[in-house]
């Protein structure tokens, strides 16, 4: 190698090491200082899951209930929070739960469903001790009618005249079916229809003359009203919420308050088994409390359904009619007795229906 090609090398390499250095130098002045917010592969927590099992009539509340508990769940916990909402008849939705669909939380028409999941080893916590022992929102056993009520249907005992078609859901799917039947029963056990007070046989007698009238027999309240709205039937048994929501939507039909009626009262419960298995006990013991915080109690009262928490209930007082007779479930015997009196096999309700086949 010769003397002049040594320096005419070094020049280049020199000039080369400057120029790295330099880039090296402005890549340190231009990184952020340690700030991991900006890395983008940075871990960001998932989100939680929660399923709700419900029944089909609250479910316009329901659409507006959980986006106002997402909001006030995610602040917090710094989370965003995924529901997954499932609606059926309430029987059936029970069934559903304990044949395998993964509900964190049971939102249902009546304590026996409910019970149906605890029986089945799903629930194991005493979900009646809470606030209202369980229950979440009210309402009323009423009779829709058409517009300017051409039948003049005014009580119970009108839907037992010739000619009248009726619809109320199968009890067999139906939690709003069995408070139907609950009700009319309860009015004539008490004395308020033109069956003898505190006689099953009469009881039996007016209800069988009523189901002898009923067009169809949906698997829950919400298919019975649609079939309502669609034009079938001259009247219909159901929630009252159902009828106040309809009317919100525009339908015309209106309604009728028995002279003796039932009070609804509709629980919530934490599914423990599902729970568990999710890691979502948090969230879900979160999303019922909620349901009794005046803001959710808002949210149902604008969808029609009368609330459980005093103060909105007083807010509240003059947007619903207050019955001339209106009775509990506890008042005909809790719902483990009228289980056994009109809804077990070959009980007050078989009887009625068998009077209608004409079978005895």
């Amino acid at each position: 190698m010769t003397r002049n090609s040594v320096i005419s090398r070094r020049p280049v390499t020199v000039a080369m090491l400057w120029v790295l250095g330099a880039l090296l130098g402005c890549g340190d002045k231009a990184k952020p200082a340690s700030d991991k917010a900006a890395e983008p592969n940075a871990a960001q927590p998932a989100a939680a899951k929660l399923t709700l099992g419900g029944y089909t009539t609250p479910r316009e509340a329901y659409a507006a209930i959980l986006p106002a508990f997402k909001a006030a769940w995610a602040k917090p916990n710094n989370r965003e929070l995924e529901v997954n909402e499932s609606y059926l008849g309430s029987g059936a939705q029970a069934r559903a739960i304990v044949g395998g669909f993964e509900a964190d939380v049971a939102a249902l028409s009546l304590e026996p469903d409910i019970e149906v999941i605890r029986k089945a080893g799903l629930i194991n916590h005493a979900w009646k001790q809470g606030p209202n022992s369980g229950i979440v929102t009210r309402s009323i056993v009423v009779i829709g009618v058409r517009e300017g009520n051409p039948k003049q249907i005014k009580d119970w005992d009108d839907l037992a005249k010739p000619g009248i078609e009726v619809l109320t859901p199968n009890v067999r799917t139906s939690g709003g079916a069995r408070w139907n039947i609950a009700a009319i029963w309860g009015a004539a056990m008490r004395g308020k229809t033109k069956a003898k007070a505190n006689d099953p046989a009469a009881a039996t007698k007016l209800l069988g003359a009523i189901l002898k009238n009923v067009k169809n027999m949906d698997p829950g309240a919400r298919e019975s009203l649609l079939q309502f709205e669609r034009g079938v039937g001259d009247a219909i048994i159901t929630y009252e919420n159902e009828i106040l929501v309809g009317k919100q939507k525009g339908q015309k039909y209106e309604y009728v308050i028995p002279s003796s009626t039932i009070l609804i009262e509709n629980p919530v419960a934490v599914v423990d088994r599902y729970t568990d298995k999710h890691g979502t006990r948090d969230v879900a013991d979160a999303f019922v409390k909620y349901l009794g915080t005046a803001e959710a109690q808002r949210i149902y009262v604008k969808h029609g359904l009368r609330p459980v928490l005093d103060e909105v209930a007083k807010e509240t007082a003059s947007t619903f009619p207050t019955p001339a007779d209106l009775f509990t479930i506890r008042d005909i015997g809790d719902w483990s007795g009228t289980q056994k009196t009109l809804f077990d096999p070959d009980s007050g309700y078989d009887d009625a229906l068998a009077s209608v086949r004409g079978a005895k």
